[in-house]
């Protein structure tokens, strides 16, 4: 359980033995892009601790993001990461101004809101990372990516693997499958060694499907259960696999990598826990669909090993971060959407 932020971020910053001895084989420096975002900090921090821990003090950790909060940008040096204020977004920036790099984790992108302003999700998703294979193309990138750009599927399918065919629903979904399109690209025609991971959904406490489903449940409010199944994995998992993927990305066909966890987690069993944590009785809405938005994390299990925290002792633990009145990202996943409009 954890007393405060401060300890949740050092569980996060904790490396396993895997992911030390993989970076210390990390040849040229790590270029995180978009840190400034949920993942980020943590992913930072995690890396410049397995680094250290490796021996590799000579490798810089460099975090790019706007910085809008400079806070965390703040916190991030004192952990000995190396922060860079830069907008990828802006037409003037020139990312020859950035660090070079033998490793890039890429973590831009445009979510929320793209229902309304699909030009931009485009713009963030996919043409942006065509500025970044350029500028980094000799460099593994290991991209971030979403499950979404799967269809739904009935949940007794046991979710998409690697190998199953694309189907996004929405602009948000269709310009991230643009995103790794263009990162594809690179690696056919550059020989830029690429990871696409398709990540659904990390949770950390203070944002993740448990914790919309948790805040719910205490509250006594309705419990949508339509979209009713879904994964979720650890974050501190989620950083490692993206971080440990460097190692696996390749030039030719990118490597591509469905990391979550290895349930298919019911909506209303998940809300039912909670009402046990929590004393209440929840209250549900709706009915359960026969789809839903799955992916098979087989692959990612076998090369990198299972989550080490399990499902009910991410509940365990969410639910105690609420009762201590810790705080929550006011970011909901919105993963009950099923239409693609975010």
């Amino acid at each position: 359980m954890f007393t405060d932020e401060a300890a949740l971020e050092e569980r996060l910053a904790t490396p396993s033995p895997a992911l030390v001895a993989d970076l210390g084989r990390l040849e040229g420096d790590l270029l995180v892009l978009g840190a400034g975002g949920k993942m980020g900090p943590s992913l930072c921090r995690l890396a410049r601790q397995a680094l250290d821990d490796a021996g590799r003090q000579d490798v810089t950790v460099y975090a790019v993001s706007r910085w809008s909060d400079k806070s965390a940008a703040d916190e991030l040096e004192a952990a000995g990461v190396s922060t860079v204020a830069f907008d990828l977004m802006d037409p003037a920036a020139d990312p020859a101004e950035l660090p070079d790099a033998g490793n890039v984790v890429f973590m831009v992108g445009a979510k929320f809101g793209s229902a309304g302003a699909p030009s931009h999700a485009w713009a963030v998703n996919a043409a942006m990372p065509d500025r970044v294979a350029r500028r980094w193309s000799g460099s593994r990138i290991a991209a971030f990516s979403t499950g979404n750009v799967y269809p739904l599927v009935p949940v007794s399918s046991g979710g998409c693997t690697e190998s199953d065919p694309v189907g996004p629903v929405g602009e948000y979904a269709m310009s991230c499958l643009g995103r790794e399109r263009i990162f594809g690209h690179a690696a056919l025609t550059r020989g830029t060694r690429i990871a696409n991971i398709r990540l659904n959904y990390a949770v950390d406490l203070r944002y993740g499907v448990l914790a919309d489903i948790a805040y719910r449940v205490q509250a006594g409010e309705p419990v949508d259960v339509t979209t009713g199944h879904a994964n979720v994995v650890w974050q501190g998992y989620a950083n490692e696999v993206a971080l440990r993927s460097l190692l696996h990305a390749t030039d030719g066909e990118a490597f591509t990598l469905n990391l979550t966890g290895p349930e298919t987690a019911s909506v209303r069993r998940i809300a039912q826990w909670f009402g046990e944590e929590f004393d209440r009785e929840p209250v549900f809405a709706g009915e359960e669909a026969p789809t839903a938005l799955l992916s098979d994390a087989s692959r990612c299990h076998a090369l990198f090993g299972y989550p080490d925290v399990a499902l009910r002792t991410l509940v365990e633990w969410q639910a105690d971060w609420l009762r201590r009145g810790l705080p929550l990202s006011g970011k909901p996943t919105k993963f009950q959407v099923r239409d693609g409009r975010f």
